[in-house]
């Protein structure tokens, strides 16, 4: 990273310090609730089903993985949408430090390293929780950080782009309801896809997240994907890409008309 973008992601490091921790708190306390509710609580009655198909595992350990992909859609997502907003509405830092040297392009590379870094850790400290409950040994809940970060960037990307493209947050409100939430319930984090009728299972295929869930799965589990590995990554590459290439345009307009 160059000097400039390297002052966009040192001023978000700084902003953190004063928040981080009640964030690493927030961070290791939801994956905990949502394992004990989902995968001991439903879990102990999904596992009482002979019928239930997770590859012979018990649902806690099948559902984790995919929790962890999630959380890094969901971290992604949020990290792309309301800083940026706020940076460029709220409290209109952008337009001010567009008054530097620092162009766009290094204010979008900082902002998108700093996502990074944050995504790292929010999955890591998932990724711990995972160890705890017993739901991955060490060197395959850390092997699944990097499936879950690819994820959220794969996310963050696209919700930077869209909200330097709309006009107030509206908007990102109607992504979380309508595209967020369906996908974290619907692209195969709490049961297979296969279980769903043909026209949403193709529909699943489709989305983001399902990729995330098979990469990060099959990274935590050593099982296999329902696609090669190399095509998963080059989706969620892909996505990345567009979604950055979107975002400096729509942000040049905003901040260099």
């Amino acid at each position: 990273m160059t000097t400039l973008p390297l002052r966009i992601f040192e001023g978000q490091a700084l902003n953190y310090t004063q928040v981080w921790r009640a964030s690493v708190f927030s961070n290791f306390l939801n994956p905990v609730l949502y394992l004990t509710a989902m995968g001991i609580g439903l879990g102990s009655l999904v596992d009482r089903n002979p019928s239930a198909e997770f590859g012979g595992l018990d649902y806690l350990v099948w559902l984790a993985p995919g929790l962890l992909a999630a959380t890094g859609m969901q971290s992604g997502a949020g990290e792309g949408s309301f800083p940026i907003m706020a940076g460029l509405k709220w409290i209109k830092t952008f337009p001010a430090i567009m008054n530097t040297p620092v162009s766009v392009t290094d204010l979008l590379v900082g902002l998108l390293s700093w996502i990074g870094v944050r995504l790292i850790m929010i999955c890591t400290i998932f990724a711990g929780v995972l160890v705890i409950f017993d739901a991955a040994d060490i060197g395959r809940a850390l092997l699944a950080i990097f499936p879950a970060v690819l994820t959220g960037l794969a996310f963050a990307a696209p919700m930077a782009a869209f909200t330097s493209w709309i006009e107030d947050d509206t908007g990102l409100t109607m992504v979380f309801r309508f595209g967020i939430v369906p996908l974290f319930l619907f692209s195969g984090t709490f049961f297979p896809i296969e279980q769903l009728p043909d026209l949403l299972e193709g529909l699943a295929y489709a989305t983001p997240l399902f990729h995330g869930v098979e990469l990060t799965r099959a990274a935590a589990l050593g099982i296999e994907s329902a696609l090669p590995v190399w095509q998963h990554v080059t989706y969620l590459v892909v996505l990345f890409a567009i979604g950055a290439r979107l975002a400096q345009r729509n942000l040049t307009k905003k901040l260099r008309p």
